[in-house]
């Protein structure tokens, strides 16, 4: 993730501590999975300086290999207007691949993934593969959504639980990469040291490890259509009902029952494992029957149980080792 926003995403990223930039290592892991959607296509990284940012690195490494027609990226001046930055390339009129040209086209506005200018460029991108701020997750997913674009980007798992997100794994609009879990960010000069998850490498560069970090996209890969294996069979003694809800807690996704076809509610990490074909996603512990509720339903014998997904067995998938 790269500067870019107007002088209050600016404020809120130094408030926030939201501005972490990703590692090419991370991107080349993940990305890996996604080859086949590049070809052909227009790539937009626009919460990316292309003066430092590893997504434009990656993409201009790897422009011939993926088969990219166009790469873009925004550039963030707090105060200024900016510039864009594009490599074009795909095949000329003889079936060649073009020498990719780098073309800088300065901003009127100042490189705000938000501000009209920025939008524009969207519109024109197949895909956008980005860190976008961490405060501002809701609002860039809104953008895509309405855009109707094909994307793949960073967020914090805690994400999946939002109003605004978790109707979109619903509707079959959004779901996990392939990759989670704690990463390194790279972070600016103004941090404040900690004790933990907290590094200066020998150049002087602050890092920080966060957790629950998670790839959010509607590009599809074929790992996302493997089952999750299921070997523990049904028994009431050791799946309690909740209070107040018809469904079963399972405290572990690995404890998930092959035999049981009711609703089961699930720790949050079932959606980095989840088979569309296997299981559907009805809800989480707040939002069930279609509705957004002010007291969560995840309560056993009066304690409550950390935010739950609410899932069903989809039955014509019958559990293959049966």
């Amino acid at each position: 993730m790269a500067n870019n926003g107007n002088s209050n995403l600016h404020m809120s990223r130094a408030e926030k501590l939201d501005e972490f930039y990703t590692q090419i290592s991370m991107i080349e892991d993940e990305l890996k999975y996604y080859k086949k959607h590049f070809f052909g296509k227009v790539v937009f990284c626009n919460c990316d300086d292309p003066a430092e940012s590893n997504f434009w690195k990656y993409f201009q490494l790897n422009f011939y290999k993926l088969g990219l027609k166009k790469l873009i990226s925004t550039h963030f001046e707090e105060n200024n207007s900016s510039y864009k930055l594009e490599i074009t390339g795909g095949e000329d009129e003889n079936g060649q691949m073009r020498i990719p040209g780098y073309v800088t086209t300065p901003l009127v506005e100042n490189g705000d993934f938000r501000s009209p200018e920025c939008v524009e460029i969207m519109k024109e991108a197949d895909i956008i593969v980005t860190n976008p701020p961490f405060s501002l997750f809701r609002e860039f997913v809104a953008l895509l959504v309405d855009l109707k674009k094909e994307f793949l980007i960073v967020g914090r798992g805690t994400a999946t639980t939002y109003k605004e997100i978790l109707p979109l794994f619903l509707d079959g609009k959004l779901w996990l990469g392939r990759n989670s879990g704690h990463f390194w960010f790279r972070v600016p000069d103004y941090y404040e040291e900690k004790k933990t998850d907290f590094k200066i490498d020998e150049n002087g560069v602050k890092w920080r490890r966060m957790g629950n970090i998670c790839w959010f996209t509607n590009l599809d890969y074929k790992e996302r259509h493997e089952d999750i294996i299921l070997f523990k069979n049904y028994n009431p003694s050791e799946y309690p009902k909740y209070d107040n809800y018809d469904a079963i807690d399972v405290n572990e996704v690995k404890n998930i029952p092959c035999d049981y076809y009711g609703v089961m509610g699930v720790p949050t990490t079932f959606l980095s494992k989840w088979n569309p074909e296997q299981f559907e996603i009805l809800g989480s512990s707040r939002y069930h029957d279609g509705s957004w509720e002010s007291n969560d339903i995840n309560f056993i014998n009066g304690k409550g149980k950390f935010t739950r997904i609410l899932i069903r067995r989809i039955p014509q998938n019958e559990y293959r080792n049966e």
